[in-house]
């Protein structure tokens, strides 16, 4: 149906595309100096780079405002630390430390041999120093103190305490009482194996090593002076060590980008390599090599330029962004093979800069239609709270336009330099005129490398290609048969099961030992840490935020029924609860203190206060007001990313249930925040993407109707990218989420360019139109796929799970957007016919035609009839290519097949005139409408007659002049453009 055509947009941006060519095909050199000079200009910011890094894990992978955040600023402001009494479990931030983690090679550590090993570690660690200018920094000179004593390993003061006892001691878990004080042992003794509370045997021991927070450049030397020197002292026997510092995470995450620069070389080679592959010709003229190395060059300039400008500008460079140059080769090698085959399709006698316009015109929507798209969606992904993510989104959407400007620009303007060299029938090596016909007495290799400028005679473009012929003869016909169709349909239903299926699996949040290489020292810390201390996780603060009545029985009684809730948790340890309040009633009830008074409860605090003085740094006791304080509850059994999600969502809502003014924190929170609005944003994104691509959609595909399929393709995708990953062990992070928006631009390529080549089709009939549009872009989808799949491929050999990830997610991305692309979306195309315009109009046409012969006379169903055939013979004339007579007349030689012509004298010898190859000459079957080509090979003498009129017998009629042919009887419509130019009807009138 006609009317379903929206080309009020397309239409002007394709002549403007047009226009656009014409230009650049006249003036090739300044659109191919311009971009290589701009390049130079711009690139010149990657002096900035190391200036511009900005790798640090919470600022680029939390969320920017995320609630942990204001909720450190709050417990920072109130509760400030104590030097003199260090705490580590009242620590705002992870604390300046180095770990090691021995793991016993026997069933227990808790040996003599094995403490030995143990303490000769201790001792290297404390003996550890570090000179700069002249200074000695020693850990005891840096250490956490408490009471002037650097904080000590208990577990280790307990073995020297028992010396050669040790083994014999019946320790209990998780708390020994050493002296007077009870010491919790259930961070530093691991994988621990107890009866009746007593330990029976442990695995592994966990040393911490805290320092001071007040000089990080000091502690900081420190710490990297143990990375250098601890793994040395690494001969032991008995004891297997891992270790680990409070900067090695980041220190290994920043490591990270040395194994991406040699990965982005190898995939820069092998991109060449396929596109070159891919446009190689076995002709030396038509022959593609240069094109395809400069179209990977235009990709190259993106990044340069792109990346260049951003670093000018002072955006900081995330390690994410390394990704973002294997997306973009596959991007801009994706739109040369678009323009390529648009190029090939043009007339290879038209002039260079018509040939460009018309590749233009052809290509500009489609390749339009993928860069919006994508640069939408990254810079709809602006919006998400993450760093990483906003990095990654501004560099990639302005590489994305640069590779689009690049590709209509400096690539535009080197097929036309290479269309010239082909004018001329130059080698494309030698640049040296080759023939075009072989002489009979030289070799097949001779014609191979010397002899060239072939093109298909009928429609005078460029030879097909085998893929493209593979599409058009196999590929499309086997796609479009309804047995192939029903296994199709059932083959979607099983992804779409599969797909959400695995939605439903999806696990969110990223693990922090993921930010390091897999073979990291800190990876095999946090899989020990992991296998043997994960039993007791995190001491979380509970905080009374706002002033409040401790002394009132009501309130005491509300905070208290607070205080059950949380241990009524099921991850929380109820006999583990820290306490100032409770402590202070204990210590009332002693002195025999009415503390339901108020005047009574703040005079004694301060001594209390003084007297217990961790209490101290509980409690915002100023001015005789209490502004905060907090206490303690201990969490068991948090081990994966589901645990700490489960954990912060519940600590959070029984926090906001309380009528007291709550919150939680720990500074793993901080971390833990991305599960609040990881999914929350990932929807948001999808959502107003794929919205916007379906308005770009409408505005630029010319039917509304398949507009639509490009959006459900959009919905397809992502709901089996989104499964598949699950089902791949991806995790829900700030890193799939980057790639599912990338999901919604790479979905939207490949159905775009398929639907917008259907609705443009000038083919009848559905299958037709999937057919066409498979042969016009199947191949060069599959090119783009196929780059792309191989830009990233070899991410998937890095030791690093963020290039492993996005490799992963890509990779699902661009396979099931291909099958989509090449499958699905064809198949489901032809299944509404109301795309197929002038189809739909002709058979409507038709059924008002045989509606009228019901109740009309013979006469109006002779004129019926003349007017359905004057539509179905239009449409073969609109669907069939026809070329300009370029071909001589005939002069002294016989003519195997001539027309005997009457009244035109010129290009004639003896009434007689070639029937020239050129010019399509043709049979039509009134009943099949099948179309009869006749060639110079055919035997046949027309005799042209043009003051006899056509009969019934003999009405073999073209633009008025009647034909008589001996070869037929029946009414055919030729059509000769270089002799004829009105169209007839069949009967003659």
């Amino acid at each position: 149906m006609a009317g379903c055509k929206t080309d009020c947009v397309e239409k002007p941006i394709s002549i403007g595309f047009q226009k656009f060519g014409r230009f650049v095909g006249s003036n090739p050199w300044w659109f191919f100096l311009c971009p290589l000079l701009i390049s130079t200009l711009l690139g010149s910011g990657f002096y900035f780079l190391e200036e511009r890094e900005s790798n640090d894990i919470e600022e680029q992978f939390t969320p920017v405002n995320g609630p942990a955040k204001l909720e450190r600023q709050f417990v920072q402001q109130n509760f400030p630390l104590n030097d003199s009494v260090f705490s580590n479990q009242r620590l705002y931030t992870d604390g300046v430390y180095a770990s090691f983690i021995a793991v016993s090679t026997s069933p227990s550590i808790l040996t003599q041999a094995a403490f030995r090993e143990i303490e000769r570690l201790d001792r290297s660690i404390r003996a550890l120093n570090v000179s700069v200018g002249g200074e000695a920094l020693t850990f005891d000179g840096l250490c956490a103190r408490r009471y002037k004593k650097c904080i000590p390993n208990k577990i280790l003061d307990v073995y020297n305490f028992y010396g050669e006892r040790f083994e014999k001691t019946e320790l209990t878990f998780p708390f020994f009482r050493f002296g007077f004080t009870p010491v919790f042992l259930g961070y530093s003794v691991g994988g621990v194996n107890v009866s009746s509370a007593v330990l029976k045997s442990a695995k592994a021991i966990r040393f911490f090593y805290f320092l001071k927070e007040d000089n990080r450049s000091r502690t900081d030397l420190w710490l990297n002076e143990f990375l250098k020197v601890f793994p040395s002292n690494l001969s032991t026997k008995f004891i297997k060590v891992t270790y680990s510092t409070s900067l090695s995470r980041q220190v290994e995450f920043e490591a990270n980008t040395k194994d991406v620069i040699p990965l982005f070389s190898i995939t820069y080679v092998i991109a060449i390599a396929f596109s070159i592959l891919s446009c190689l010709r076995f002709d030396c003229v038509r022959n593609k090599v240069w094109v395809a190395t400069f179209g990977v060059l235009s990709a190259g300039l993106a990044v340069l330029s792109s990346f260049g400008m951003m670093l000018h500008i002072g955006v900081p460079f995330v390690m994410t962004v390394a990704n973002s140059p294997f997306l973009i080769l596959g991007i801009g090698v994706d739109d040369m093979f678009i323009l390529i085959s648009c190029w090939q399709q043009t007339n290879v006698h038209d002039q260079v800069e018509d040939r460009l316009a018309n590749t233009y015109k052809e290509a500009a929507i489609s390749i339009t239609i993928t860069t919006l798209t994508d640069v939408l969606a990254f810079y709809i992904g602006l919006m998400t709270p993450f760093r990483s993510v906003q990095s990654f989104c501004l560099y990639t959407s302005t590489s994305i336009l640069f590779c689009y400007i690049y590709s209509i620009t400096f690539f535009g303007a080197f097929l036309v330099l290479n269309g010239r060299r082909e004018n001329r029938n130059q080698h494309w090596l030698t640049c040296k005129e080759v023939p075009e016909e072989c002489p009979t007495d030289q070799s097949k290799w001779h014609e191979l490398c010397c002899v060239g400028g072939a093109y298909d005679l009928h429609t005078g473009s460029e030879e097909v290609q085998p893929m493209n012929h593979f599409f058009k003869k196999y590929y499309g016909p086997f796609l479009t048969k309804s047995w192939t169709k029903v296994f199709v349909i059932l083959l979607y239903m099983l992804y779409l099961t599969v797909s959400i299926y695995g939605c439903f699996q999806i696990k969110e949040g990223i693990d922090l030992r993921n930010l390091a290489a897999d073979d990291s020292y800190v990876v095999r810390y946090y899989d020990d840490e992991k296998a043997y201390f994960s039993e007791y996780g995190p001491n979380i603060m509970v905080i009374v935020r706002s002033e409040f009545s401790y002394w009132d029985e009501k309130n005491m009684s509300d905070l208290e029924s607070c205080v059950e809730d949380f241990k009524n948790l099921s991850f929380i340890e109820k006999d583990i609860f820290t306490s100032w309040i409770k402590s202070y009633k204990y210590y009332g009830y002693h002195k025999n203190l009415n503390l339901s008074a108020e005047h009574v409860f703040k005079d004694n605090l301060g001594t209390f206060l003084r007297f217990y003085s961790d209490f101290r740094q509980d409690v915002n006791f100023t001015n005789n007001s209490i502004y905060a304080s907090r206490f303690f509850i201990q969490t068991v059994n948090i081990s994966t990313a589901l645990d700490e999600m489960n954990m912060l969502n519940k600590l959070r809502d029984t926090a906001q249930r309380c009528p007291v003014p709550l919150l939680v924190y720990h500074p793993a929170f901080i971390y833990h925040d991305q599960y609040a609005v990881i999914v929350s944003n990932t929807i948001q994104n999808i959502a107003v993407t794929t919205a916007v691509m379906l308005l770009i959609s409408l505005l630029l595909i010319p039917n509304p109707l398949c507009s639509l399929w490009v959006t459900f393709s959009i919905a397809s995708v992502i709901v089996g990218v989104t499964g598949f990953m699950a089902l791949w062990d991806v995790n829900l992070d700030t890193i799939s989420m980057i790639i599912l928006v990338v999901c919604i631009g790479f979905s939207v390529d490949f159905s775009a360019h398929i639907s917008y080549s259907f609705v443009s089709s000038k083919k009848l009939s559905a299958n037709e139109k999937a057919v066409d549009a498979l042969f016009s872009l199947g191949y060069p989808i599959l090119q783009g796929a196929v780059s792309t799949i191989l830009g990233v491929v070899v991410l998937s050999a890095s030791k690093n799970y963020i290039f492993r990830t996005f490799f992963k997610i890509m990779f699902l991305v661009i396979f099931f957007g291909l099958f989509h692309g090449i499958t699905f979306i064809p198949v489901f195309l032809t299944f509404f016919d109301m795309c197929s315009g002038m189809y739909d109009k002709v058979n409507k046409d038709k059924q008002g035609l045989e509606d009228q012969a019901t109740g009309n006379s013979h006469g109006n169903n002779i004129q019926s009839k003349a007017k359905e055939n004057d539509l179905t013979e239009k449409e073969i004339y609109f669907n069939h290519t026809f070329l300009p007579d370029v071909t001589e007349p005939c002069n002294s030689k016989p003519c195997p097949s001539v027309w005997g012509l009457t009244g035109i004298s010129q290009d004639v010898q003896n009434s007689q005139m070639c029937m020239i190859s050129t010019i399509p000459m043709f049979k039509v079957d009134s009943q099949t409408y099948t179309v009869h080509m006749y060639t110079n090979h055919d035997t046949a003498t027309f005799a042209v007659n043009g003051q006899s009129k056509c009969g019934p017998d003999d009405q073999n009629c073209v633009g008025n002049v009647n034909v008589k042919s001996e070869m037929s009887n029946h009414c055919t419509a030729n059509n000769i453009p270089s002799i004829f130019t009105s169209f007839s009807d069949v009967d003659g009138s």
